[in-house]
């Protein structure tokens, strides 16, 4: 996989940390496993990153021509390149219902005449740069609006009408394009009445024109974009602007913001940005060890009261202790993804953010004791950790591949993968620095850390693992240049690890 462009300052070094994420979870859903989704990310990340600073885009301003926000460029990006894959020969490692859809006519649309491509790619990409973002963040990425203002420099207080603004701004840019696309004449018909029953939420759509729109999927695709009550905008401009699997990202990028964000959560909280949510974090995180100390403890009592020299109760315990639920601290707003292998990526918090876990890693997790650690070094490469401490005869039943995919001056990009030998219905690993190392993003798992101490635990989408199964998350971290060993002490759900 081709490294990825440097940032060329803070303001692109940002906007990888925000974007990375989206971009790997779209490739995610476009490939056949966790390796090709990483290098088709990686791949596609470069080629929108360098077509973004080309076109002046984002904080890459310049004098050229209009095109997308940044994080939907990068996502038709990876698009672009799954589609190179295909006719390279590489499309065995695609997902294969993608590769029918690369060879039909519906991929063509986004690739042929400008009047024929979907009407929500059009209209986005008529809007300027700046409310073509504000409508993306709110109504795909589904980001809460305080974080969208935070995010654009953009007044909290008024933010909410600048978005009635700019949604009312693509509806007329999708219906101007939809009256430009050549179209039959039995379509062209129905147009002004499509616009006028779409203005309003109360219109009752006439049974022959609700006949048309469920045979034609042009007009069907205008009325999705004209229509903004309702709720459909977010699933039009998904499906209009990615193409295949657009649905299926949206609903990934909702689950990921509930992750992120937590629910319930105050909108004051939100406003005030990372360091109350840090705080949050910090108070989850001690309730949590606090609850598990008093239940280690009666766990302790019971034992100490039971007849010597059955074995077997304390196995049945262990068990049982290895298969109950583990609470997931509360996730930090700045969740936004890794970057891939060779990947220079800039942190931008010492703070943990969230976290991600790719499918195929396994882990059950045991409580730290002294530990073995793993390979300490400056270099990137896997290592494999021993989390098992003094006194432990019986082995783990976990194994920890600790792999340190990039490192650059001052920051560091590192993937976990646990493999388990029980079932789990949820899982937290956990591990230790020696060099006073910061985690500040995470995806596929949310992320806390108390001083040394690191805790991935688990998303909705990723908290079932098979036994014999593994598990895998990734994240990006800083260190202070002088050095940057592996950790020690890994365990999952409280159980040492090898």
């Amino acid at each position: 996989m081709p490294d990825l462009p440097t940032p060329q300052d803070a303001a692109e070094a940002a906007l990888f940390t925000e974007s990375w994420d989206a971009v790997l979870s779209y490739a995610d859903l476009c490939t056949s496993g966790a390796d090709p989704a990483t290098e088709l990310a990686g791949e596609a990340f470069a080629l929108g990153i360098q077509e973004a600073r080309s076109a002046g885009s984002g904080p890459m301003r310049g004098p050229a021509r209009r095109v997308l926000p940044v994080i939907p460029l990068l996502l038709t990006a990876v698009r672009t390149t799954a589609a190179a894959w295909e006719f390279a020969g590489r499309g065995h490692r695609l997902d294969p219902d993608l590769r029918l859809w690369l060879n039909s006519e519906k991929a063509a649309r986004y690739h042929g005449m400008p009047l024929q491509r979907p009407i929500a790619l059009r209209g986005l990409r008529d809007l300027q740069e700046a409310d073509a973002a504000l409508l993306w963040l709110a109504e795909v990425e589904a980001l809460p609006l305080p974080v969208v203002a935070r995010r654009l420099g953009l007044d909290p207080a008024v933010v909410s009408g600048e978005l009635a603004q700019v949604r009312g701004l693509f509806r007329d840019r999708c219906h101007r394009n939809h009256l430009d696309t050549p179209m039959a004449a039995e379509c062209r018909s129905y147009a002004r009445l499509l616009d006028a029953v779409t203005r309003s939420p109360a219109a009752d759509t006439p049974e022959d024109l609700s006949r048309h729109l469920a045979t034609c999927v042009q007009c069907a695709e205008a009325a999705a974009c004209l229509r903004l009550a309702g709720g459909g905008l977010p699933a039009a401009l998904a499906g209009g602007v990615i193409g295949w699997g657009g649905l299926a990202y949206l609903e990934r990028r909702r689950r990921a913001a509930e992750v992120r964000l937590g629910a319930g959560r105050p909108v004051a909280e939100l406003e005030a940005g990372e360091p109350k949510e840090g705080a949050s974090k910090a108070r989850l995180v001690r309730n949590g060890l606090l609850a598990a100390a008093v239940l280690l403890s009666l766990v302790a009592l019971g034992v100490s009261m039971m007849p010597m020299g059955g074995s077997g109760h304390d196995n049945a315990a262990s068990d049982d202790a290895d298969s109950r639920p583990v609470g997931d601290p509360a996730p930090t707003l700045s969740s936004v993804g890794a970057h891939p292998s060779g990947t220079p990526s800039p942190s931008t918090r010492p703070t943990a953010s969230s976290t991600a876990t790719d499918p195929g890693d396994k882990n059950p997790d045991t409580e730290p004791q002294g530990t073995a650690s793993a390979t300490a070094g400056n270099s990137p490469g896997p290592t494999t950790s021993s989390g098992s401490g003094p006194g432990t005869t019986t082995p783990a039943s976990c194994d920890v591949t600790y792999d340190l995919v990039n490192q650059w001056p001052d920051g560091f990009q590192a993937a976990i993968t646990v493999t388990t030998t029980k079932a789990l219905d949820t899982w937290r690993v956990a591990w230790s620095y020696r060099d006073g190392q910061q985690v500040t993003q995470m995806w596929d798992a949310s992320v806390a850390q108390d001083g040394s101490r690191v805790t991935a635990t688990a998303a909705d989408y990723n908290k079932n693992v098979a036994a014999d199964g593994s598990f895998t998350f990734g994240f990006l971290g800083t260190w202070d240049n002088s050095k940057n060993s592996a950790p020690y002490g890994f365990t999952l759900n409280g159980a040492a690890c090898e």
